[in-house]
């Protein structure tokens, strides 16, 4: 029951502070682990501490396979459109975490990387201006990202035992809700609003980062309750510190 109602409650939350504050802001906003954290809060309940820890590097590593997304949207779509810009961000996420799943890093070097591909990948999405004009936003559109999300932690959670601690963690960071904000901007505002989408999302990984950071470093020495906590309270004060940085470039 939890699965099916947090989930979706987080999201219609982002959906909504995305429209009223513009896509920058929005795409900020889902960089808090809002499907990925009760996805690990699920893995260390069913599957054990050892579990969850595991996972918390492969979130890691999906943070970095993130930024390879964002910059393969990001460049594919100023010169085609959307299904292809989504089509090569998949593909730059999917290669990047192979290449860290192969290499194994440990969890403090997974965090440095993470942090430095984030850094990197901000400075290779250009930004313009974004016109904004008002659109006619379909009544379902909310409903459905209410729907992927509660499927994706019901569907990941589920299938974890097989998928092994680290390849779960990286399937829950594939930027589903990153990816319909940035196709919706594409496709009614332009190339340029989706890359406001996935540059505000490369700032609010940071908050990402601290928290899964956290996990991996506290739950199997003081356990679910405080290592949650503990994670919950730094990821946001990395995420409120970064909205400045979002706020001036908006």
């Amino acid at each position: 029951m939890l699965k099916l109602v947090i989930t979706p409650v987080l999201i219609l939350a982002a959906s909504l502070a995305s429209r009223r504050w513009g896509e920058a802001v929005g795409g900020w906003l889902i960089g808090l682990p809002l499907t990925s954290a009760p996805v690990a809060f699920f893995l260390a309940v069913e599957q054990g501490t050892g579990f969850a820890e595991q996972a918390a590097a492969g979130s890691l590593i999906g943070t970095a396979a993130q930024a390879c997304f964002c910059v393969g949207y990001a460049r594919t779509g100023e010169r085609f459109g959307w299904p292809a810009a989504f089509a090569a961000g998949t593909l730059a996420f999917a290669a990047g975490a192979a290449a860290l799943q192969i290499v194994a890093l440990p969890l403090t070097v997974l965090a440095v990387v993470a942090i430095g591909a984030l850094v990197l990948s901000a400075r290779f999405i250009p930004l313009g201006v974004v016109q904004r004009r008002p659109v006619a936003v379909p009544r379902w559109d909310i409903p459905a990202r209410m729907a992927v999300a509660t499927a994706i932690v019901v569907t990941l959670t589920a299938f974890a035992p097989a998928l092994g601690p680290r390849l779960s963690g990286v399937l829950a960071t594939f930027p589903v809700f990153a990816a319909v904000l940035a196709v919706f901007a594409h496709r009614v505002q332009g190339a340029f609003a989706a890359r406001q989408v996935l540059w505000g999302l490369l700032i609010g990984l940071f908050g990402f980062i601290g928290f899964f950071l956290v996990i991996g470093m506290t739950i199997n020495t003081f356990g679910i309750a405080f290592a949650f906590t503990a994670a919950t309270l730094a990821a946001l004060t990395i995420q409120g510190c970064s909205l400045w940085l979002v706020k001036g470039r908006k």
